[in-house]
């Protein structure tokens, strides 16, 4: 997502004198330029002008994350794990969007959480990757060292790896987030690109639909305690360091570049559709190293006189898929047991399909009323504590119908 952007107040000439103004119109001192950039200096970067010296910290102790271990998804199972039982009717108020993330699965290129939370979050980055958060319901406002966002249901929040940032919850609602934190960089298909980095026109969505910072957010402040996820020596291979900061880190006068955190709404992707059923590549919204994501919308189901609106049975022998359900009706799924808050785990190892009478129900549909975030890895997915605690154990079963040990009965 590399196109230029220019917020606040920067020098005319990137790495030269950007004085600070002074009430006299003498020169002041020097603004702290920083480059934040990605593989090495060979990629998208953006130059950030600082109040303050960006690397001046006076305290590093550990934070003590939560359980990131995973357990192997063996023997194999598809799985289905009920999210919105996690917490309880009150239990959100007190728990923040960060520290009360819970995994619910992962590997070595891709954790996915979810945290329901009321409290504002304390001020965190992640140096492990990119973080791409679905917001499920509610809102928040997202406080960034490259200034603010506003997040509301159906938003992507894309933060890309080392911008610290704070959450703040809307009041009177619980915020609910879904959350997809790589070891990479998360970036629009290449197919949607053009060699120069402009979306194309057969794009589902494009420039209108991004939203940056549009100002500055400058906050006074002294010994800013800093929440970070980098990697390091532990099972999980994420480690916590709970950083101090002589200034605050949100004392950016300006910046440029194109390299910044973001929103996009799920409402302004537009589905592909056609006369038969479409592939799930046609949905896809970003990919990291290891893993993709795909949106399913509502939309025109297939028309042609003879069609089978539902998905074919398939069994993708690269990936396991992950299927979050946020909105309406999942047609596909009726009678296993999916709701809204599920999420839905079918390994590569076999077939996944409709579920037994769906197929015949869907025919002479003309449009399907849902929404779902799925995210496909490339590496075998193993279950975290949160998706351990979540699951249904009768998932696996919905298409026969019979449960283990019932063979030849």
């Amino acid at each position: 997502m590399s196109f230029y952007q220019r917020v606040g107040e920067i020098p005319p000439k990137r790495h030269t004198q950007f004085r600070r103004p002074t009430g006299d119109g003498s020169a002041g001192g020097l603004y702290y330029e920083e480059m934040v950039g990605e593989e090495g200096f060979a990629s998208n970067s953006s130059l950030l002008y600082h109040k303050g010296v960006p690397s001046s910290i006076v305290d590093s102790t550990v934070w003590e994350l939560p359980d990131l271990t995973t357990t192997n998804n063996h023997p194999v199972l598809a799985r289905h794990l009920k999210l919105h039982e996690l917490w309880g009717e009150n239990d959100w108020q007190q728990t923040d969007p960060v520290t009360g993330r819970r995994l619910i699965l992962g590997n070595d290129d891709v954790r996915i959480g979810y945290v329901v939370a009321g409290a504002p979050s304390p001020y965190y980055r992640n140096s492990m990757g990119d973080e791409c958060v679905f917001v499920e319901g509610g809102g928040a406002t997202v406080e960034t060292v490259f200034g603010m966002l506003h997040a509301r249901s159906g938003d992507y929040v894309i933060l890309p790896r080392g911008t610290t940032h704070r959450w703040l919850p809307d009041a009177g609602a619980p915020l609910r987030l879904y959350t997809v934190e790589a070891n990479s960089h998360i970036a629009p298909p290449d197919r949607y690109m053009s060699r120069y980095g402009q979306f194309l026109e057969n794009s589902p969505y494009c420039e209108r639909d991004l939203h940056a910072p549009t100002e500055p957010l400058v906050v006074e402040g002294t010994d800013v305690e800093v929440l970070v996820k980098h990697r390091g020596d532990s099972p999980s291979g994420v480690v916590g360091t709970r950083l101090v900061y002589e200034t605050h880190p949100f004392d950016v006068v300006g910046w440029d570049g194109g390299l910044y955190p973001l929103t996009f709404n799920v409402d302004d992707f537009e589905p592909i559709t056609g006369r038969i059923v479409e592939p799930p590549p046609t949905h896809q919204v970003f990919e990291g190293a290891g893993f993709v994501v795909c949106n399913f919308v509502p939309r025109n189901a297939a028309y042609h006189p003879q069609a089978v609106p539902l998905p074919y049975y398939h069994t993708n022998v690269d990936s396991d898929e992950v299927m979050f359900y946020a909105g309406g009706d999942y047609t596909a799924r009726a009678g296993s047991g999916i709701n809204l808050g599920s999420v839905s785990l079918h390994p590569g190892a076999y077939a996944h399909g409709p579920h037994p009478g769906a197929i015949e129900k869907s025919l002479g549909t003309t449009k399907f009323e849902e929404l779902a975030v799925m995210v496909d890895t490339f590496r075998p997915l193993g279950l975290g504590e949160g998706g351990r605690a979540a699951e249904d154990p009768a998932y696996a079963w919905t298409w026969s119908g019979r449960g283990p040990g019932a063979a030849g009965a």
